[in-house]
Parts: structure tokens; C-alpha cells; sequence
């Protein structure tokens, strides 16, 4: 097989669905309910005067529940903005944008205290104040955390109860269980809204369109892509597949972080599996094989709190030295009432699984848990087409380069949401978004057939995953090449446009792009490793960029 990839696959650019069955208007359109969506929803009402929220599940179902870390600012006045600026670019490899970070870091705080404000409450310290711990790759107590393992859960109760006390206003409407198809453009490559399929009585049934001349993609990530994930079951990349195919740029999507310690189930685990927080190793907690040793200082002067991509790396070397499926994460000298107190969420659901990590050391391995990558953007949210922004997981704004700095990604999502609103609003009001008229893209529609996502989620997971080569990335190509992208047209298969096939549709699509980036980049640098190339290249100190031409093929370089 070859050392590169060569030319790129025909790719559909629309989902085949039947035809909207009704058609709605607003001024802008937030797709998903997580931190970044509802931050986003909550700026733009009241300034412009017709907003609609999508949401894939319930309100509260957004990935920002399952954050269990914390949300990292410099809030301490022995902390900067400038030293949290140093350690999100070491950890980004070379890869990431100096100007979006200092966006981030400099506005970050602000932006948390305006979360406590709209009703989220972290945890103390003794003198009233916010409590702060650290986590790898920070070298200072930035991060805040509520619930001691609750983080995202209290920042979505906080932001859902904000949206529920004005669900009823004329200004807002809220559509829940609502699976987001494709970006609708105009002729000349503008976003005038989308079509979506709603699950449920009422006026919003079925299959339909929004228009609107500006469209906020808030819609996570894409652990649904592989075998395991941490994410949840609707992270099937939705969003960064609707806006390739809409004609957006992509960028990073060989960076994938692989969270180190994710509780091993055995072999035959798949979905969703619970992670046992990067906070953890921030108290003590140490790293063992599975013959005891301690091996993470020998590998980084952070040890056990080295960036999350060193960690994994050493997890995966060091299980295949020792021929063990996993490794050992040695909490039991920290005591069974502090584990209980600071981790709640972790301690009860390692009870459930029958282990009491006060007593005895816990199975872990990595598994798939944020994407780096998504659709490329500029500081403001916007993305390549005009009217679309993306914001959150689904963006790729320059800040997390090759690999995100712990606890980062709930502060990016929240920053950068409020500057999205902000300039939708800005061009609302200069007259510069002005609805256009939806056209048919060419390229044609495309359908994979629910039955073979497992299909998809395995090669992907072996060719793509936490170590690659030329020779697994070139399998997986040509593997995910031979799922059959027409098959509501194929007589022998049983596929009919509905949620399983489109999900599974857009998983495919997004296995294809990172497959094609992850080929392309011929170097071992953060959340991207190459057996073939184990060292980082300055050639390839840029970003690789994925689209597709006006007739689907696509381009990875």
C-alpha cells in the first residue's frame, strides 16, 4: 500500500431524506444544547427578534453533562492569563493559534464569573472563593470544579434553567429531539438555514426546514466514530459532517485526544464508557502497570500529570510491553472519605461496577474523548461559508492545536459562543445577513445503512486510533472506501432515510475526512501518532485542511 494517500474519494453532499414536510423562519438558528449552543441561545435573545434552539435529545442531554474535570480560568490572583497562555501552547504542540488562545485566556475569566452569575454554583474554598486544583499539563490551581466531579452537570443545570424561564417567550422557540440533516446554502455558497428531522407530536413533526440567514453549529463531538468513547450516544459528529457537505473547511481532524484513564470494561466494551477524571491524577492518584510499576516518570518531568497525549501514548506502549489489555490507576492511599467527598460521580459509578478504588487499584485504559479538529473558523465563530459559525467541540478555532490543555474545552466553548453571538448580532443589525433563497447542491445525496456502523466504529477504531501508521490509516481507507454510501438505492440492503442512517451516514463521512487527514500528515505530533514518523516534523508545523470540491471529492492536504 502506499506511503500517501492519493486521489481523494467522491463523497455525497447532501443526506438522502424525503422532502421538508413544513418550513419554519427565524433570524438564526443554535444547533445543540450543550455549554456552547445555550450560551450562544441565551446572548442572541432579546437582540434578535426570532431565535431557534435545536437540540438533538432533551435540553439537558448536551455533552456538558458528562464533564467531570472542570472548567480551567486564571480566576486566582497568583495566576495569569499570560501563564495560562504558556501552558494551553505547550500543550498544542506548535499547532496552535497564539491570538485565539489569548482570546481565550484573557476573556475566559469574565466569562466564568458571568456563569456564576446566570446561576452556577462551584465548589468553595475555606475562605469563600472559588476552589481551584490543577490538572495535567497546568502549572498552577486554575481549574474550578463543582460537585467535586460534577462540573458540566451543574453548569447545564445552570444554563437549562436560564432557558426554561423564557422557553415561552415570542423571541425563542426550542425544538427538542431534533436531529439537524444538512446546511442549506443559496447558490452562491451561503448558509440560509437547515433541514432537520423532529421526533414527536406537534406542529414541528417529521421532516422539515428553517430558514434563517444565520446558523450556529454547537453540536460536540464524534466519539460515536469509534468503538469507545466517552462522549455520548448522539456524538456522531452531526455537525461537522452537515457543514462539509455544505461546502465549510475543515481542519485538524487528525488530532484526536484519547483520554487516558477511561475505566477498562473488557475487551467487548463498546459505546459510551465512564472516564475517571484527569483530576484525579491532579490529587495523587498514580499510574501503575500491571506488574506495579510506576512508569510515568520515566517518561515526562510531569509524571502522571504530563499532557494527555504523552499519558495515553505511554498507557498504550506500556500495555504492549507488559501483553495486559490495560493499566492500574493507584488511588488508595488518598483514603476512602476524601475519594467519596472530592469524586462523587467516579465512586459511584466504580461501586456499580464493583470496584471501591479505596481499596484496591483501578483498571483503565484510553478511549476516544475530545476532537481537536471540526469545522475551521476565525475568532468570531465564522466558518469558510458565510452565514454558518461553529462553536464549541464542533469548531476548530485554532486554540487546542495538536492537543487541548486539560479543562479547556467547557472554557473555549463558553468564550467563543458569546463572540459568535456577538457578531451574528453585530451583522444582524448592519443589515449584512439577509435570508436567500435555498438551492439544490450538486454532488448528489448519499445514505449508509444503519447495520454498519459497528462496521465503521471498528475499522476506524484499528486504522485511526490511539497509535497509526501509513499501513493501518491506508486499510482503513480502503475498508471504509467499501461501505456502500447509496444504500437506500440498494435493493439487497435494508436502509431507509431515517436517524440510524443518518447518524451513521455522518459517522461514516467523518471516518472518511479524519482517516484521509491522519494519512496525510507524515509525523507523530500531540493527539497524532505515527509509528512510521514517531518524531514531530517542523514541515509539517501547519494545519491540514479538509473540503469538498462542488462535485464531493474530497481533499486532505
Amino acid at each position: 500500500m502506499s506511503a500517501a494517500p492519493g486521489p481523494g474519494p467522491r463523497l455525497a453532499r447532501s443526506l438522502a431524506a424525503p422532502a421538508p414536510g413544513w418550513t419554519a423562519e427565524a433570524d438564526a438558528i443554535v444547533v445543540g444544547s450543550g455549554i456552547a449552543g445555550l450560551t450562544a441561545a441565551l446572548e442572541l435573545r432579546t437582540r434578535v427578534p426570532r431565535v431557534l434552539l435545536v437540540t438533538k435529545g432533551r435540553l439537558s442531554s448536551g455533552s456538558t453533562v458528562w464533564a467531570q474535570g472542570g472548567i480551567a480560568a486564571a480566576l486566582d490572583p497568583s495566576d495569569s492569563p499570560e501563564a495560562h497562555r504558556t501552558d494551553t501552547l505547550a500543550a498544542g504542540g506548535g499547532l496552535s493559534d497564539p491570538e485565539a488562545v489569548r482570546v481565550l485566556v484573557t476573556e475566559g475569566p469574565a466569562r466564568v464569573r458571568e456563569l456564576v452569575a446566570r446561576g452556577a454554583v462551584f465548589d468553595k474554598a475555606a475562605d469563600g472563593d472559588i476552589a481551584l486544583t490543577r490538572e495535567g499539563g497546568h502549572h498552577a490551581d486554575r481549574i474550578a470544579h463543582a460537585g467535586g466531579d460534577a462540573t458540566g452537570a451543574e453548569i447545564s443545570r445552570a444554563l437549562v434553567a436560564q432557558i426554561e424561564a423564557v422557553r415561552h417567550d415570542p423571541g425563542i422557540e426550542i425544538v427538542e429531539n431534533a436531529l439537524v440533516l444538512d446546511v442549506l446554502t443559496t447558490t452562491d455558497g451561503r448558509a440560509c438555514g437547515v433541514t432537520l428531522h423532529v421526533r414527536g407530536a406537534g406542529s414541528r413533526d417529521g421532516v422539515g426546514a428553517v430558514l434563517a440567514p444565520a446558523v450556529i453549529l454547537a453540536t460536540g463531538g464524534i466519539g460515536q466514530v469509534f468503538r469507545s468513547s466517552t462522549n455520548p450516544a448522539g456524538a456522531t459528529g452531526d455537525g461537522i459532517a452537515a457543514a462539509l457537505r455544505a461546502g465549510a473547511v475543515l481542519g485538524d481532524l487528525e488530532f484526536v485526544q484519547f483520554h487516558p484513564t477511561v475505566l477498562w470494561l473488557g475487551s467487548g466494551a463498546k459505546g459510551q464508557v465512564p472516564l475517571v477524571s484527569e483530576a484525579v491524577r491532579g490529587e495523587g492518584a498514580l499510574l501503575l502497570d500491571v506488574d506495579g510499576h510506576r512508569f510515568m516518570p520515566g517518561v515526562h518531568e510531569m509524571a502522571e500529570l504530563a499532557p494527555r497525549d504523552v499519558v495515553a501514548h505511554a498507557i498504550v506502549r506500556r500495555m504492549a510491553a507488559t501483553g495486559a489489555d490495560n493499566v492500574l490507576l493507584d488511588t488508595r492511599h488518598l483514603g476512602r472519605d476524601f475519594l467519596r467527598t472530592r469524586f462523587p460521580t467516579i465512586n459511584a459509578r466504580l461501586l456499580e461496577a464493583g470496584i471501591d478504588w479505596s481499596e484496591e487499584p483501578v483498571p483503565v485504559a484510553p478511549a476516544q474523548h475530545y476532537h481537536s479538529g471540526g469545522v475551521v473558523t476565525d475568532l468570531d465563530g465564522r466558518s469558510t461559508v458565510d452565514g454558518l459559525y461553529a462553536v464549541g467541540e464542533v469548531a476548530c478555532t485554532g486554540v487546542h492545536g495538536a492537543n487541548r490543555l486539560a479543562s479547556n474545552s467547557l472554557l473555549e466553548g463558553l468564550v467563543f459562543a458569546a463572540r459568535a453571538a456577538q457578531d451574528v448580532v453585530a451583522r444582524f443589525d448592519a443589515g449584512e445577513l439577509r435570508q436567500g433563497e435555498p438551492a439544490e447542491r450538486p454532488g448528489g445525496s448519499g445514505l449508509v445503512a444503519a447495520a454498519a456502523r459497528s462496521r465503521v466504529q471498528k475499522v476506524t477504531s484499528a486504522g485511526s486510533g490511539v497509535i497509526r501508521s501509513a499501513r493501518s490509516l491506508a486499510e482503513a481507507d480502503e475498508r471504509l472506501a467499501a461501505v456502500r454510501t447509496d444504500a437506500h438505492l440498494a435493493a439487497d440492503v435494508v436502509a431507509e432515510p431515517q436517524a440510524a442512517e443518518w447518524e451513521t451516514t455522518n459517522v461514516h463521512l467523518v471516518a472518511r475526512a479524519l482517516t484521509r487527514a491522519a494519512w496525510a500528515r507524515e509525523e507523530t505530533r500531540g493527539g497524532h501518532y505515527r509509528t512510521d514518523f514517531p518524531q514531530p516534523d517542523d514541515a509539517w508545523r501547519r494545519r491540514i485542511q479538509v473540503r469538498l470540491d462542488a462535485d464531493g471529492t474530497l481533499h486532505a492536504r
